[in-house]
């Protein structure tokens, strides 16, 4: 039986070569991933080895809040009387103190270096003995204002030795002069730009006098680092780490690392989505091609052949079909890593990926998962095909029985549909952990879309009417009856399109709500005549000057800084929101809704917490809230008002500007509103206050409310335009579901084919029938993964809507969806059209 299922594999090319793209495709993304974030991982372990290759001991600041959790531009340091006590330790031989922190580089015309995202370093000049960059052009800094820049950078830019560069820290921009060209174990920081220059131009630029953010230790020869790091630990207080070189390289690796799950995390739930996509193409063509070798298998059932051996066969086929796919999508997969790599560079992330790693677990899950989904997806149609009766092989056109558990369909598809929405509602609002929120979605999602699919059959008779409606004359009606015939053929082929339309639409429409969000949030909250500054890059903090700058300019009435950051509540699971406020100068420009106090009244013993925060935690006017900032403070403030402010720019907790930046640390600020006085002129004042801001702040930008909310839709677009292209491959996946459908369709049509052309279709009738049914087929998997996506958005949207978001249908993009499905549909039935035109009439007249 297994040589029968092989030489049958053999005999039926094409199809099996479709059907195992399928699986390859999927299983391509999965080992692309595995392979590029493996190789990523590997190349930072590389970096952080080298960079503490040579110290022996390194000291960093302690993190009360760690930089992982964002919203924060405070960062903790070291106090160089910390040094001086290392310096006294017995056994140290060389101490040094160094700073390697996030600045913005420019070019003298106000261009940035590097591409949109990765940030920009700006890293101290370190003794011989820790210098982790090489200076192979030129020289290192030897004074203020001299600067080494990173090769790659330089070259991308178009800089050398003598050319200037402009560096904005905490304070103003400062001009230096390049003086070498640096390197780094020849890799690139994920396409960030790192510069060098000496202690004290670092320390003036970041706004870090006598401060460090790393303290490196070299040891005597006789003394071992464990040894020595016991001993400084001892000698050094509780706001700082202590760690030997090697632990500080396995946690900068670790840390790196679960920065980047999620890009792991996001990669492999696409190709999940592909291999679920493939799985409804894997069971459709073995459901027909058991149906068309349904005589063939009577046959054999006649000739002695069991049940169970009938099952192993196509088991076997399945399992071959499987191995193949897999093996293919393993070489798909080496090859697309660089791929997903060049994509990523493209959207702003130049991740660093020397080499190539494949690991055995790349190679092990990519040939268990293909064999797996592909067994699997194959298993209900082998359980049919050992129910073909022997008397089978004795008549054409024999049916196969329906299975004993067919008249369970549509309750079970009512229950996969309800126990699927219960799921995605527990991970989405559910407050569970990270990954056991992405598993209920998952889940949850694919619950949905199969008890969908079952349904389908149900809905194909209807749709394909509606939708094959306009077709004009006797090829659009055989289309019709083409597509109802096998209502279940034509529902999974469906259903395989309608999973990657439908994410397309539950994601267009959330980047359309979120849009709309915006735009009412700015609209309601935003006094009139407002010009908002913020850094060109949209997201990160600018210098806390920015707003003094502007403040003397003619026609402005009132500047209000904002600043963002994070904070530990006591008694409270992670980290809450911060936003800190000028009570002065923000209501004036700003005018959120306030159940109960008032902005205004805010003081620095007092915060303002979100009415959402506020239930969760049973909080009330005149409670106290005791929490820990990220400079490590503690402080007890009092509830002084519950804000109800749907735009989201007041989060969990609000306190003053002057709190911020005592108690927290924060040296910069997130935005600044610069209110104008009535009647002045705006296009005028933003020009005037945007030459200030580029002598002295060249990173920060000046928007209207209207250039404000485009530049936050375009943010939202870019995300939006990364989800298409992952979502790509899944729907690639289905489209050859419909060219594998349409095959095998013909090939079992074969004599109906024949009998059209003897009494007189045309072959373009013919061509113009095939093209027809695949268009239906793809308007009806469009139409139902557009009202599966809205029917998603709108689920998930509904809790959302307290915290301001705004349901918004794309009508245009969706309408834009469906006909772009149905040409899609006329392309992949070109081959299959022209393979029906081109039969022989005589020879299909005499095919059985």
């Amino acid at each position: 039986m297994i040589r029968v299922a092989l030489k049958g594999f053999r005999a039926r090319k094409l199809r099996s070569a479709l059907t195992a793209l399928a699986v390859a495709l999927g299983v391509a993304l999965i080992a692309g991933t595995y392979v590029l974030t493996d190789t990523i991982n590997h190349s930072f372990d590389r970096i952080f080895q080298q960079a503490n290759s040579r110290t022996d001991v390194a000291v960093t600041p302690h993190e009360a809040i760690s930089a992982d959790h964002g919203g924060s531009s405070a960062t903790p340091t070291i106090p160089e009387a910390v040094l001086r006590r290392i310096q006294r330790v017995p056994g140290v031989e060389q101490a040094n103190g160094g700073l390697f922190s996030q600045v913005v580089i420019l070019k003298t015309d106000g261009k940035r270096l590097g591409i949109a995202g990765p940030p920009n370093f700006i890293s101290s000049l370190r003794p011989a003995r820790f210098e982790a960059f090489s200076f192979p052009v030129g020289r290192k800094p030897a004074n203020d204002g001299e600067v080494a820049l990173d090769r790659a950078a330089a070259r991308h830019a178009r800089l050398g030795v003598g050319d200037r560069i402009r560096i904005v820290g905490t304070g103003p921009a400062q001009t230096l002069r390049i003086v070498g060209l640096t390197e780094f174990g020849g890799s690139t920081f994920g396409g960030a730009v790192a510069a060098v220059t000496t202690l004290r131009e670092a320390q003036l630029i970041t706004g870090k006098l006598g401060r460090f953010d790393t303290v490196e230790v070299a040891g005597r020869p006789d003394v071992a680092a464990a040894e020595l790091k016991r001993r400084i630990r001892a000698a050094t207080p509780r706001t700082v780490e202590v760690r030997t070189g090697t632990e500080e390289a396995d946690r900068q690796s670790r840390d790196i690392r679960d920065n980047l799950s999620f890009l792991r995390i996001g990669l492999l739930a696409f190709a999940g989505i592909a291999l679920f996509v493939g799985a409804f193409l894997i069971f459709n063509t073995f459901s027909i091609t058991i149906a068309q070798r349904t005589r063939e298998l009577g046959l054999l059932r006649t000739l002695g052949a069991k049940p169970r051996q009938v099952l192993r066969s196509v088991l076997a086929e399945s399992l071959v079909l499987g191995a193949g796919g897999a093996v293919a999508g393993l070489a798909l997969g080496i090859a697309l890593a660089p791929g997903l790599k060049a994509l990523f560079k493209l959207f702003g992330a130049d991740l660093p990926a020397a080499g190539m790693v494949i690991a055995a677990r790349t190679v092990i899950v990519a040939l268990v998962v293909g064999v797996l989904v592909t067994v699997v997806s194959s298993l209900a149609p082998a359980l049919r095909a050992t129910r073909v009766p022997p008397i089978a092989a004795l008549r054409e056109g024999a049916v196969l029985p329906r299975g004993r558990l067919a008249r369970y369909t549509t309750p079970l598809a009512v229950f996969l549909t309800a126990a699927g929405a219960v799921a995605l509602g527990v991970g989405l609002f559910g407050g569970l952990g990270t990954n056991g929120a992405l598993s209920l979605i998952g889940a949850g999602a694919g619950a949905v879309f199969l008890g969908v699919a079952l349904l389908t059959p149900r809905l194909v008779p209807p749709l394909a009417s509606a939708v094959g409606a306009p077709l004009p004359g006797l090829t659009g009606r055989l289309a019709r009856e083409n597509a109802v015939r096998q209502p279940g053929r034509t529902a999974v082929t469906a259903a395989a399109l309608m999973v990657g339309l439908a994410l397309v639409a539950f994601a267009s429409i959330f980047a359309a709500s979120a849009r709309s969000s915006i735009d009412q949030a700015v609209d309601t909250a935003l006094s009139s005549n407002v010009l908002i500054i913020q850094n060109t890059d949209s997201f990160s903090a600018i210098p806390r000057g920015t707003g003094s700058a502007a403040v003397h300019i003619p026609g402005v009435r009132r500047v209000s800084p904002v600043t963002f950051s994070r904070a530990r509540v006591a008694g409270a699971h992670g980290t809450a929101s911060v936003t800190a406020i000028d009570p002065a100068t923000f209501p004036d420009v700003y005018k959120p809704r306030l159940q109960r106090g008032s902005l205004r009244a805010l003081t620095d013993r007092g915060v303002v917490v979100s009415k959402k925060y506020a239930d969760q935690h049973d909080l009330a006017v005149g409670d106290a809230v005791r929490l820990t900032t990220p400079a490590d403070r503690r402080l007890s403030l009092t509830v002084s008002g519950i804000a109800d402010d749907r735009s989201g720019l007041l989060a969990n907790l609000t306190v003053t500007a002057r709190v911020a930046a005592t108690a927290f640390g924060e040296q910069e600020v997130a935005l600044v509103f610069v209110g104008l006085r009535p009647g002045a002129d705006a296009p005028g004042i933003q020009r005037r206050v945007e030459r200030v801001l580029k002598a002295r702040f060249p990173v920060a930008e000046v928007l209207t409310a209207d250039e404000f909310k485009d530049r936050q839709a375009g943010g939202v677009g870019q995300v939006l335009a990364l989800v298409y292209v992952l979502l790509a491959l899944s729907l690639l996946v289905s489209l050859f579901g419909i060219v594998n459908t349409l095959a095998l369709s013909i090939h079992e049509r074969t004599r109906e084919l024949g009998m059209l052309r003897a009494i007189g279709a045309s072959r373009r009738q013919v061509r113009r029938m095939v093209r027809y049914e695949a268009v239906i087929t793809s308007v009806i998997g469009a139409v139902l993964g557009i009202a599966v996506g809205c029917v998603l958005a709108a689920a998930v949207a509904q809790p959302l809507r307290d915290d301001g978001f705004m349901l918004s249908f794309p009508v245009g993009t969706l309408v834009v969806l469906v006909v772009l499905a149905g040409l899609a549909g006329v392309v992949m039935a070109i081959a299959p059209a022209r393979r029906a035109a081109r039969l022989d009439v005589l020879r299909a007249l005499a095919y059985e």
